[in-house]
C-alpha cells in the first residue's frame, strides 16, 4: 500500500528501509571517517519540482497583475529546508590557496541531510576567494568542485554571492576577507571601508560612497559587483535553475542591507548598545555634503548639511539620556532629525537598487526561459532590540528609518518588489545565555519576546511581524532563515510556527545556519530530523 507524506509518496517497506538507513547514517557520522559509506538502500527519491518552479523576475506591473497567483501558491504549505554550509568549510594550502576541508566527511554529511528530507545546501560564493589575487582573475575551480559534490548528493543550492568578509564575525575560524588587491587599496585609502564619527573603521565591506567613483583598478564598487555576477553566471550556466534555485545577493555587512552601526568583532560595541551612525568616510561625505545642501538650502537650512547628528551617543549608549533618540527639540522627530534620516536610509535604498537592478538584467535572460527559472534573493538584518522604544535608535543607526510613528521597510521591500526579489528575514534564535555570557544579538523566527531581557524593550516577533506584513503588500516572497544554532526542541518548533503563521504568507524555503559537527549528534539530530519532515509536509 502506496502512502503520501511530506511530498514524498513511498511504500512502508521503503519508509523501514530508509529509518534504519538514517539511524546508521547517524552513527557513522559520529565515529571518525575513514572512509566513504555508499548508501545503496533506502534512499527516498524525491517527488517535488524545483521550488524556484515558475517563479520569475517580474516587473512591478507585472507582480501587481499576478498578486492573485502568488497568494495562491502560497497554500503549498510544504517549505524546503536548505543548510548552510559550515564557516570553515575551506582552508588554505601551503601556497595560500584555499581548498575544501575534510572531503570525504562533508560527502557523508551531505548524504546523510539528503536521507534526512533536506533539500538543499546554502553556499557563501566568497569574492574573496574567487576573485583573490588581482582584479579580473576569475579562479571558480574550488566551487565546480562543491557543487558537483552537492548535485551528486541529489541536493539543490542556495548561492550567497558574498561582497563581504566574515573575519571578525568567525574569529580567526575559517573567515575570509575582502580580496587581496582590494585590502592592499584599502591600506592606501583606508576610505572605501565605512567609518564612524571618530574615524574608526573596518575591512568588513566597502563603503557605499565608491558605488560610483572608480578607485578599484579603474572600476567603481557597483562594476566589480557587476563583472563578479556576470562572471558567475557565465561559469554555472548550465546549473541555474535546474541545480541552483536560489541566488542572494550581498548587500552590504554580513550579506545585509545595513550599514555597520554595530561592529560587535572589534570590541567597538555590544548588546544591547544603540550603535552609530556610520557617514564619515570621505566619499560618503562628498555624497552627504552634496545632497544633504542641495536638500538643506530647497528646505532653507544649509547648515543641516554640514554634518551628522552631534547628540546621538556612542556604539554601547541606551536609548534614555540621548537626546536624538528620545523626544524633545532636537531629536529624530525635530524637522533636522527626520531630514537625516531621510537621507541616511535613502542612500542606503539607492545602493540596493542599484545592485539589485543589476542582478535582474543579469538573470533576466534565464527567467525567459521556463526550464532555468531561478529565485532571486536580499537579506535584511533583524535588529529587534529597542524595538519596543518610540525612536528604534538600534534600526535607525543601521539604516532603517523605521520607528512606532513610521514605516521603515515599506520602502527597502518596495525595491525588493521592484525588482522581483524574495526578501531573506532572519527568523531568531538565541538562548538567553547567549546574551549575558556573548553580548551577541540573534535572529527571529526561532525567538520569542519572552526570551529576551524585558529591561532592553526587544521584540523579535513584533518585527517578524511587521516584515510580514509589508512583505504581503508589496507581493514579495519570503525567504527565513536563523542566524544562531538552535537545536532544541522549543527553538525548532518555534521556527516552523512562524514559517506557517497564519496570518501571513507562508515563507517559501528556510535555510538553517550551519552544518557543523553538533548538528548530528544523536540528541540533537533526533530534534532536527522530525523538524525537517514537519516542514516537509504539505499541511
Amino acid at each position: 500500500m502506496a502512502c503520501k507524506c511530506g511530498g514524498y509518496y513511498y511504500t512502508l517497506n521503503a519508509k523501514a528501509s530508509f529509518d534504519r538507513d538514517l539511524a546508521k547514517t547517524r552513527k557513522f557520522l559520529l565515529r571518525n571517517v575513514s572512509v566513504i559509506r555508499m548508501f545503496t538502500s533506502g534512499f527516498f527519491r524525491s517527488k517535488w519540482r524545483s521550488i524556484a518552479g515558475k517563479r520569475r523576475i517580474l516587473s512591478m506591473d507585472a507582480r501587481e497583475k499576478s498578486r492573485s497567483t502568488i497568494l495562491e501558491s502560497s497554500k503549498d504549505k510544504r517549505v524546503p529546508i536548505f543548510v548552510m554550509m559550515p564557516v570553515d568549510i575551506f582552508t588554505l594550502d601551503a601556497s595560500g590557496c584555499p581548498r575544501i576541508r575534510k572531503l570525504k566527511a562533508l560527502t557523508v554529511s551531505l548524504k546523510a541531510l539528503k536521507l534526512a528530507g533536506v533539500h538543499g545546501i546554502g553556499v557563501e560564493v566568497w569574492w574573496g576567494i574567487v576573485e583573490r589575487f588581482s582584479p579580473f582573475d576569475y579562479d571558480w575551480s574550488l566551487y565546480e568542485e562543491l557543487f558537483k559534490l552537492i548535485s551528486d548528493s541529489g541536493l539543490k543550492l542556495h548561492v550567497a554571492l558574498s561582497f563581504h568578509s566574515n573575519i571578525h564575525s568567525t574569529h580567526g575560524k575559517g573567515g575570509v576577507s575582502l580580496p587581496l588587491w582590494i585590502l592592499e587599496i584599502g591600506d592606501v585609502n583606508k576610505d572605501i571601508y565605512y567609518r564612524d564619527q571618530q574615524g574608526f573603521s573596518n575591512n568588513d565591506y566597502l563603503t557605499l560612497g565608491v558605488d560610483h567613483v572608480p578607485l578599484l583598478s579603474g572600476r567603481t564598487a557597483l562594476q566589480c559587483y557587476e563583472d563578479f555576477m556576470l562572471s558567475f553566471v557565465n561559469k554555472f550556466e548550465s546549473f541555474i535553475g535546474t541545480v541552483i534555485e536560489e541566488i542572494s545577493i550581498g548587500l552590504g555587512p554580513s550579506g545585509e542591507l545595513r550599514y555597520p552601526a554595530h561592529p560587535f568583532g572589534d570590541g567597538r560595541w555590544k548588546f544591547p548598545g544603540i550603535g552609530e551612525f556610520q557617514c564619515y568616510d570621505k566619499y560618503i561625505f562628498a555624497c552627504r555634503m552634496e545632497d544633504l545642501k542641495m536638500a538643506a538650502c530647497r528646505e532653507g537650512k544649509p547648515q543641516w548639511g554640514d554634518k551628522g547628528p552631534q547628540n546621538a551617543g556612542c556604539y554601547n549608549s541606551l536609548p534614555s539620556g540621548v537626546p536624538f533618540f528620545e523626544e524633545g527639540k532636537e531629536s529624530f522627530l525635530s524637522d533636522y532629525g527626520r531630514f537625516f534620516l531621510e537621507w541616511y536610509s535613502g542612500r542606503l535604498i539607492c545602493h540596493a537598487d542599484a545592485i539589485l537592478a543589476k542582478a535582474a538584467k543579469i538573470l533576466k535572460k534565464y527567467q525567459e526561459n521556463e526550464q532555468t527559472s531561478v529565485m532571486l534573493v536580499a537579506k535584511i538584518s533583524g535588529i529587534y532590540w529597542w524595538y519596543q522604544t518610540v525612536s528604534h535608535p538600534a534600526e535607525l543607526t543601521a539604516g532603517y528609518y523605521n520607528t512606532a510613528l513610521r514605516d521603515g521597510y515599506d520602502p527597502v521591500v518596495s525595491v525588493l518588489s521592484r525588482h522581483g526579489a524574495a526578501l531573506h528575514i532572519p527568523y531568531l534564535s538565541i538562548s538567553i545565555l547567549h546574551f549575558h555570557f556573548f553580548n551577541l544579538p540573534c535572529s527571529c523566527l526561532e525567538m520569542m519576546d519572552s526570551e529576551t531581557p524585558p529591561t532592553y524593550l526587544c521584540s523579535p516577533e513584533g518585527l517578524l511581524k511587521q516584515m510580514q506584513s509589508v512583505s504581503k503588500k508589496r507581493i514579495v516572497n519570503l525567504i527565513g532563515r536563523n542566524t544562531t544554532e538552535r537545536l532544541d526542541k522549543t527553538g525548532l518548533w518555534k521556527i516552523r510556527s512562524n514559517c506557517y503563521n497564519p496570518q501571513a504568507e507562508v515563507v517559501r524555503s528556510f535555510t538553517y545556519f550551519r552544518m557543523n559537527d553538533s548538528i548530528f549528534r544523536v540528541e540533537n539530530w533526533n530534534n532536527f530530523v522530525p523538524f525537517v519532515r514537519m516542514m516537509s509536509t504539505d499541511l
